[in-house]
């Protein structure tokens, strides 16, 4: 069973910056789902809402279909990660029972 929250997700329109690059968020910020199966990738299926980090189009891109190595996109996309879940917390739109 996949983890869906259209709330997580349309949270992105918020975040000040890109977790990725920095920019300002001015409406091109979204939630990047992770592209590994350790996330619930699978052919045709995104990962976990839960796994998702707000990025810039620019950086979205890069992560998805860039020149950098499988190395350099999993840890650009991991750091974002860990952003994206430390501002959600940090703002209470996402909270632990």
């Amino acid at each position: 069973m996949k983890f869906r929250s259209k709330k997580l997700l349309d949270s992105a329109r918020d975040i000040p910056d890109c977790t990725g690059c920095g920019a300002p968020n001015h409406g091109q910020v979204v939630m990047a789902h992770s592209n590994w199966s350790e996330h619930g990738k699978g052919m045709g299926t995104k990962a976990h809402d839960w796994a998702v980090a707000a990025l810039c189009d620019e950086c979205h891109k890069q992560v998805d279909s860039g020149p950098w190595s499988k190395k350099e996109k999993r840890e650009y996309w991991g750091r974002a990660h860990t952003r994206t879940l430390t501002w959600l917390f940090a703002t209470g739109r996402l909270t632990a029972p």
